[in-house]
């Protein structure tokens, strides 16, 4: 199989304006996370996909792959479907462009979905892992997953799913890490098919393959991302480098 790996990065934020192209540590955001990428060794090829010159120029300018967005995109799934449209690739894995602490192993986790799917039965893998702090089940920027028995998500929510009507049967709280891995095609879908009102209601892409039929095959870890949504956000990740 060959795997990419693609970075999609708006310059715009609404809660941190220019976020990306932040300094951390003697280099920006944006660029930190696709070193992390490439780093990985995972992957064949890393791409960063922007609207925005000033990232693609700080990519560009460091050694990296950028392409740049044609169209307006309301997700981060319409830009990377539009730039990987007419490469030569099996897998893509979408690495936020906020996340700059990368670890390997729960990627290669998810990777190995894909090699052990003989019968093509998964169109994206992502990851989860438990939370029990309840700020953190009833916080809605968290957003949670609860999956079959055969860890395939049957619904993603900002809500408390499942309801704690009962509290003694011993339920488990997933929070889901927003990286994915798709096979091209079920990428190429979305990006053809119309927004609906789950995804519409809740702002969650995810739930539009959900709508569609794809499955998606979770993978619990128990590492937690480390994002930069804010100022305080980013005075953290400078502390751990």
């Amino acid at each position: 199989m060959k795997i990419i790996a693609v970075i999609p990065a708006r310059y715009a934020s609404t809660r941190f304006p220019a976020k990306l192209m932040q300094d951390l540590c003697g280099k920006t955001v944006i660029q930190r996370t696709y070193e992390s990428a490439a780093n990985t060794g995972l992957f064949d090829d890393v791409f960063v996909v922007t609207d925005s010159i000033l990232i693609y120029n700080e990519i560009i300018n460091n050694g990296g792959k950028a392409i740049m967005s044609v169209k307006e995109h309301e997700s981060g799934s319409d830009r990377i479907a539009e730039a990987i449209e007419n490469l030569d690739v099996d897998i893509v894995v979408n690495v936020q462009g906020d996340e700059p602490f990368i670890n390997k192993e729960p990627l290669a986790k998810v990777l190995d979905v894909f090699r052990n799917d003989y019968d093509n039965k998964v169109d994206l893998a992502s990851l989860m892992f438990q939370i029990t702090d309840t700020e953190e089940i009833e916080n809605p920027n968290n957003v949670k997953v609860i999956t079959d028995q055969n860890g395939f998500a049957l619904y993603f929510s900002r809500s408390v799913i499942p309801y704690p009507r009962d509290k003694e049967v011993g339920v488990r709280y997933m929070k889901h890490i927003g990286i994915y891995a798709f096979r091209k095609q079920a990428l190429l879908d979305f990006y053809r098919l119309p927004m609906k009102s789950l995804e519409a209601s809740e702002k969650l892409e995810q739930l539009r393959y959900l709508e569609f039929g794809k499955r998606i095959r979770m993978v619990e870890t128990n590492q937690g991302s480390i994002g930069i949504d804010t100022l305080e956000d980013l005075e953290k990740a400078r502390k751990l480098l």
